[in-house]
């Protein structure tokens, strides 16, 4: 497992960014301002979707002029999705070539092509076609993304045949950025992450080992140190958002949507909007969104000391008895020792 997870660098036209690194969904008058995720919250990068710049003429017409980063005001790294998700909703009336050209020009650091989603519910066939446009549409997106790092985005459905398939196809056209797509339907709230770490295994031995490997939409605390061990070093995900929506306030150790039983867990924690606001956080959504961002880089961090001391192996096992110990239905313990049965 040690040798899976280690430091790998993201080489870009705007500079060389370590991993590991979490990239925040970010959204033009979302619930953090840009001003606040760089000053107080110092994040390294962060992702958008180049999707709604491009549908909104205006602020499409503006991005063109100044530029990405001069838009945002921001000199971190920028990675943008290409609206593959939304065409799970209906028909974007956009082109592959259309948006990456798109996101080349607005000057962001990685682009993404229009790959097609494949759901858990697609069988083999339908599966194996979405794969076969996806790999097209990434060679075609070689030709035109210019400066910026195209991912390559690896599909292939609930199928690991498939997605072996998709690895070394990727591999073999020379990228040097994959991003690991459609598995977002595989996390859940029992923690099960058999299938989930299966595929990162799988990448990790077909890339090469300087690679960086990119979890796309992977945000929960508790799990991100174990998708580490296996060898992801890019996370990205709005999840510290739609956690706060829902009610659920985020620990290392697993997350609470009550008061009560977050209080008989009597987890330490050092979140100043927790210090702050006590149990009235559950009454302002704005701080537990906050709370939530600030535990997963509090978990970013840990993960990176983890890394330069080589104490990985027991803070996994520590995370691994205080979450079962707290929520004994989880499948989180039982699925990691399957994973690890071979020695990973």
């Amino acid at each position: 497992m040690n040798a899976l997870f280690q430091s790998r660098q993201i080489i870009t036209k705007s500079g060389t960014f370590e991993t590991p690194l979490f990239l925040p969904v970010y959204q033009p008058n979302d619930a953090c301002s840009i001003e606040e995720l760089k000053e107080v919250f110092q994040i390294r990068g962060l992702i958008l979707n180049s999707y709604f710049l491009y549908k909104n003429r205006p602020v499409k017409l503006e991005v063109l002029e100044r530029g990405i980063k001069d838009y945002l005001s921001f000199g971190g790294l920028v990675m943008s999705d290409s609206g593959a998700f939304q065409q799970l909703r209906g028909p974007l009336y956009l082109s592959n070539k259309k948006i990456i050209s798109f996101q080349r020009d607005i000057g962001v650091d990685i682009a993404s092509p229009l790959d097609l989603i494949s759901p858990p519910g697609d069988n083999r066939s339908t599966a194996a076609k979405k794969l076969g446009t996806t790999l097209k549409r990434i060679r075609q997106g070689l030709d035109i993304s210019g400066e910026s790092v195209l991912a390559g985005v690896q599909q292939g459905g609930r199928f690991l045949e498939l997605r072996e398939q998709s690895i070394t196809a990727l591999v073999e056209m020379g990228m040097t950025y994959i991003a690991l797509g459609s598995l977002v339907p595989f996390f859940n709230r029992g923690h099960r992450m058999d299938f989930v770490g299966e595929v990162i295994l799988q990448a990790r031995r077909i890339c090469p080992p300087e690679m960086p490997l990119h979890l796309y939409g992977s945000g929960d605390p508790l799990e991100l140190p174990f998708y580490a061990a296996l060898g992801c070093d890019v996370f990205d995900s709005s999840s510290f958002v739609h956690y706060a929506r829902q009610g659920w306030f985020m620990t290392p150790y697993g997350s609470f949507s009550d008061r009560e039983a977050l209080k008989q867990a009597e987890i330490p924690c050092d979140s100043p909007y927790f210090i702050d606001a006590g149990d009235s956080i559950w009454d302002d959504e704005s701080l537990l969104i906050r709370h939530n961002l600030w535990t997963i880089l509090q978990v970013m961090d840990q993960i990176t000391k983890s890394l330069n001391d080589g104490s990985l192996p027991g803070h996994l096992e520590h995370l691994a008895e205080v979450h079962q110990r707290l929520f004994p239905e989880s499948q989180l313990r039982e699925s990691w020792l399957g994973l690890n049965k071979d020695g990973n």
